[in-house]
């Protein structure tokens, strides 16, 4: 059995991760939660059956724990990451990694400096509709690709997901919409799945623009946006994300000289000369779904070998993501930073 700690349950996702968690209790067992905000740590620490520290070193200092969970405010994710990596524990870290490119660096220095077992939350790369699209992607079976565009949306700030009242917290989770604790608003937030999954598919970005607003002005950061990218090989892409919409009728269209596909309500459809049978209609046969994001951790520290993201990948993720709103804040083009 493999001992976990976590550093940090502010994040929205903690409670399906302690879901997951107790539904392999077989196999992993809690052993001690530390939040910034102890009456955080109690909650999630009842429901995992164990106690909280105050002070989140006495977890790694604790020579029973295998790795480590952090979900805390972006903003202390470099202090915990680091201090982490010092101790030589394994490490998930909820996305984004970093506020931006300097700290995301960082830590991925210090990770890979470790050589820790790294996970971030990323999880459609595990969708099937992606994984079949990477693979006709790196076959050629769309040609070049000359435009690509995502988007990941939801009406979280319509429908107040953040405030106070939903969640087990008092506060709710409403730090996520404080851009000194989160690093972004909507754009940012939803569109870190969306930027992980083009440039999956995609590779590096060179540069980038973008716009994002507030509709609603409940809160202190942006609810939506849309941003173009420019990655290294010439494609275009675009990216959509925000808390302001009802339906995301269409979440990728990939076009190439040879081809397109794109997923509309959840269905994969693709015309393509390369694909017998492929006239543009829905494409049903398609790889298994692999694990959540999550999941492939807890496989890979219990000795699984299994697809992880790498520190270098979140810490480029974080720092096109920065380059997105300064090109946004600029009115202009901006290279991301790099390591």
């Amino acid at each position: 059995m493999k001992t976990i700690g976590f550093l940090g349950v502010a994040h929205i996702h903690t409670p399906g991760f302690i879901n997951r968690i107790k539904e392999r209790a077989a196999q992993f067992k809690v052993k001690a939660v530390w939040d910034s905000q102890p009456a955080r740590a109690k909650i999630a620490a009842e429901q995992l059956a164990c106690p909280t520290v105050g002070d989140y070193r006495d977890i790694l200092k604790d020579r029973e724990i295998d790795a480590v969970i952090i979900c805390s405010e972006t903003s202390i994710h470099l202090e915990l990451v680091e201090a982490t990596a010092v101790a030589g524990v394994d490490i998930f870290v909820e996305k984004p990694l970093g506020m931006g490119a300097k700290d995301a660096y960082a830590m991925q220095r210090a990770i890979d400096a470790a050589g820790l077992i790294f996970q971030t939350g990323h999880f459609m790369r595990s969708m099937p509709v992606y994984r079949q699209l990477k693979a006709w992607i790196e076959a050629g079976t769309l040609g070049t690709i000359t435009r690509i565009r995502h988007s990941n949306v939801h009406q979280g700030a319509i429908a107040a997901i953040f405030d106070p009242g939903r969640g087990p917290y008092a506060d709710g989770w409403l730090w996520m919409t404080d851009p000194a604790l989160s690093g972004c608003g909507g754009f940012g937030d939803l569109g870190a799945h969306s930027l992980d999954i083009l440039m999956w598919l995609m590779g590096d970005v060179v540069s980038v623009t973008a716009q994002v607003d507030r509709l609603l002005g409940k809160y202190d950061c942006d609810e939506y946006g849309e941003g173009m990218l420019r990655f290294a090989d010439g494609a275009i892409g675009t990216l959509a994300a925000g808390w302001v919409d009802v339906l995301r009728p269409q979440s990728i269209l990939v076009s190439g000289t040879a081809g397109v596909a794109y997923v509309g309500d959840g269905k994969l459809y693709v015309q393509s000369d390369n694909l017998p049978g492929a006239n543009g209609g829905e494409w049903t046969d398609l790889p298994a779904a692999l694990p959540h994001a999550f999941d492939l951790f807890l496989d890979a520290i219990n000795g699984e070998d299994v697809p992880l993201i790498s520190a270098k990948e979140a810490a480029d993720r974080s720092a096109v993501m920065e380059a997105f709103y300064q090109a946004a804040a600029t009115n202009s083009w901006v290279q991301p930073k790099t390591a």
